[in-house]
C-alpha cells in the first residue's frame, strides 16, 4: 500500500514541479501564445489544423482536433480540424503500401493545403513518421509545430517547436494535453468571444 501512495504522490509531485517549470520559462509561453495565433489566423482565413501523433499522441491529436470541431468551453460553431491518425482503412492501407515512415505525409500531401497548420506531436521528438511530415510542409506551404519533449530532431525541424522540458514519455504527455487545451481556450476565445 505504501509504495502505491508513493506512485500517487510521486506523479502529482513531478506534474506539478513541471508545469511550474514551463509556466516560470518566459519563452516558453510565448512560444503557446505564437502557436495559438498561428491557429486563430489559419481559421480566420478558412484554412484548418491538422493534427497526427501515435500511441497516446494519436489520442491526444484526436481529442485536440474533436475540441476544434466540436466545442471546448461553450456552444460556439465549429473549426475545421482532422486527425491523421483516426481513418484505419487509411492507416493500413499507406502503412502497407509505402511503410508506416510515410502515414502522415501521405496524408498531409493529399488532404493539406497551403496555409493550414499541421501539428506533429511526438513525445521523443524523433517519431519518423511526425519528422517526415514535418520535414515537407514548408514546401506545402503548411506552418508546422512539433509538440514534442525535450530531445529528439522534431524540435529543429518545425517552425514553432513547444518542447516540454522532460524527457518522462507519461509527463510530457500530461503537458501536451495541458498545452493542447490552452491553444483550444485561446483559440476559442478569441474567434468567438461570449
Amino acid at each position: 500500500m505504501g509504495n502505491n501512495l508513493n506512485i500517487i504522490q510521486s506523479t502529482f509531485t513531478d506534474g506539478i514541479a513541471l508545469k511550474q517549470k514551463i509556466l516560470a520559462d518566459e519563452a516558453f509561453v510565448q512560444n503557446i501564445l505564437a502557436v495559438s495565433e498561428v491557429c486563430i489566423e489559419a481559421f480566420k482565413r478558412g484554412n484548418r489544423v491538422i493534427l497526427a501523433g501515435n500511441g497516446g499522441s494519436a489520442a491526444d491529436a484526436q481529442h485536440i482536433a474533436a475540441e476544434f470541431v466540436s466545442r471546448f468551453m461553450y456552444d460556439r460553431p465549429g473549426l475545421p480540424s482532422m486527425s491523421l491518425s483516426t481513418d484505419t482503412s487509411m492507416l493500413t492501407a499507406i502503412g502497407n503500401d509505402y511503410g508506416y515512415d510515410k502515414l502522415f505525409l501521405r496524408q498531409l500531401e493529399a488532404n493539406g493545403r497551403a496555409g493550414d497548420v499541421f501539428i506533429g506531436i511526438t513525445t521523443s521528438g524523433n517519431s519518423v513518421n511526425i519528422l517526415k511530415a514535418l520535414e515537407r510542409c514548408e514546401e506545402l506551404g503548411i506552418i508546422s509545430v512539433a509538440l514534442c519533449g525535450e530531445g529528439g530532431r522534431a524540435k529543429t525541424v518545425a517552425k514553432h517547436a513547444l518542447a516540454v522540458p522532460s524527457t518522462s514519455t507519461p509527463r510530457i504527455q500530461e503537458q501536451h494535453i495541458t498545452i493542447g487545451h490552452i491553444i483550444c481556450e485561446i483559440v476559442e476565445a478569441t474567434i468567438f468571444p461570449q
